[in-house]
């Protein structure tokens, strides 16, 4: 599918900031989030110029951003080192607006390359020009500008993260309708990741959908995980395996720590490293914090990633002697996960809450009532009126159980199915 380019308002409008008054700019986001497009997009508006950094030796490195936009220099110089392409661009005529995209390959190449912008974005990026620095690797960029001994650290104007799209953009540029479950069905498959979008075809079941990405011969899923990691420099089988454990049902430490057969210890690093690039969230029950409790969950963040390890790795084997009904139910059941974070989404500040038999699906502050509270039960279904009563009355019973009852008595009392999916058009 041929997708139009929506949303991502926020980032242009930050882009179109910096550029008013120039400087160095650093933007990054996961592999196949739309992050090429959103430049690329936006240096068309601004004739600006666009250059993807490739892997190889530094001259091959350097020789390719020369020829990318040597039509638009002034100059019949070729350069043989950074700084002389850097001296290129300071005498250029005129305000410019260059892109280097996936620039830690750069840097992977030649260490020596941040200390050398450094001096150069403080003696010699010419008044009003543009410099965008983009990259994949979340640890990577986050290494190169935010570590405080790093040379680019507080050079750049603004670091700007570009995160997965939300479901209405996803429905906008598939042409789905916002309202229907099978939209959304679709979406918890491939999430806010705009690559994955491009396997939807006209007419497509959400069964159709996932064969094509996840069960089909040699499908584009197959290995996306291992790239993933990969690109952030997650390595070993620990971070795979710590994955496949939560996506099986293991939420609590001790839990995959023993389906691992190791102890709690030996994951803390793998944890980290998980959570830094956003692989993993970490959830803890409402008003609660790391310094007062150990009651942490642990969940796959991205919804095509939890279907990887929640329904294809497990099922990768039997999926083509499944009926059909039994591979809906597997993706309706991944679905529903989708769905409460879909609505705790919509609630500021919005988390699960759990204590011995009780789990709340979402507890958020009331914005109407300074000191209350939301408590919804999320239905991954559309509910009849007597079915939402019903739901109510053994959402209040749950509540009277739980300590935080005894701490909040003003409540607003919410059963959210999927009759809120219209809101989002």
């Amino acid at each position: 599918m041929n997708l139009a380019f929506v949303n991502r308002e926020a980032e242009l409008k930050e882009l179109d900031a910096v550029a008013a008054k120039g400087g160095l700019l650093a933007l990054y986001g996961r592999r196949r989030v739309g992050k090429t497009r959103l430049l690329v997009e936006w240096l068309k508006r601004r004739d600006g110029w666009y250059s993807q950094a490739i892997e190889g030796p530094g001259d091959m490195q350097l020789q390719q951003l020369f020829e990318d936009i040597r039509s638009r220099l002034q100059t019949s110089v070729v350069p043989k080192t950074w700084s002389e392409l850097f001296e290129l661009l300071r005498l250029q005529r005129g305000r410019w607006t260059l892109c280097i995209d996936e620039f830690p390959y750069l840097v992977a190449t030649d260490r020596t390359l941040p200390s050398q912008l450094q001096r150069w974005l403080d003696h010699g990026l010419p008044a009003g020009c543009t410099l965008i620095l983009a990259g994949s690797s979340t640890r990577m960029m986050h290494s190169l500008f935010l570590h405080r001994a790093a040379p680019l650290f507080g050079r750049a104007r603004k670091l700007i993260q570009v995160q997965p799209m939300s479901y209405t953009a996803f429905c906008a540029a598939c042409r789905l309708k916002a309202g229907d479950m099978d939209s959304f069905l679709k979406f918890s498959l491939v999430g806010g990741v705009p690559k994955y979008w491009e396997f939807l075809e006209a007419n497509q079941t959400p069964v159709g959908l996932a064969e094509a990405l996840y069960f089909d011969f040699a499908p584009y899923m197959e290995q996306e995980p291992q790239r993933l990691l990969r690109d952030e420099g997650v390595t070993g089988l620990n971070a795979l395996a710590v994955l496949e454990a939560i996506g099986r049902g293991a939420e609590r430490t001790s839990e995959i720590a023993t389906r691992l057969g190791t102890a709690q210890t030996g994951l803390s690093r793998v944890f980290q490293q998980l959570l830094d690039v956003s692989a993993l969230t970490r959830e803890l029950p409402f008003g609660e914090s790391m310094r007062t409790t150990k009651r942490s969950l642990y969940r796959i963040q991205d919804p095509s990633l939890r279907f990887w390890f929640r329904v294809y790795s497990p099922q990768q084997s039997l999926w083509r002697t499944l009926a059909t009904a039994q591979k809906q139910k597997l993706i309706h059941e991944h679905a529903s996960t989708v769905f409460e974070d879909f609505c705790r989404q919509r609630h500021p500040g919005a988390q699960r809450y759990w204590e011995g038999d009780v789990e709340l699906d979402l507890v958020a502050p009331d914005p109407d009532q300074p000191k209350g509270l939301i408590v919804a039960e999320v239905k991954w279904r559309r509910l009849t009126a007597a079915e939402r009563a019903n739901v109510r009355r053994q959402l209040q019973g749950k509540w009277s159980r739980c300590q935080l009852a005894k701490k909040f008595a003003a409540v607003r009392f919410e059963v959210l199915d999927a009759g809120v999916l219209e809101d989002a058009t």
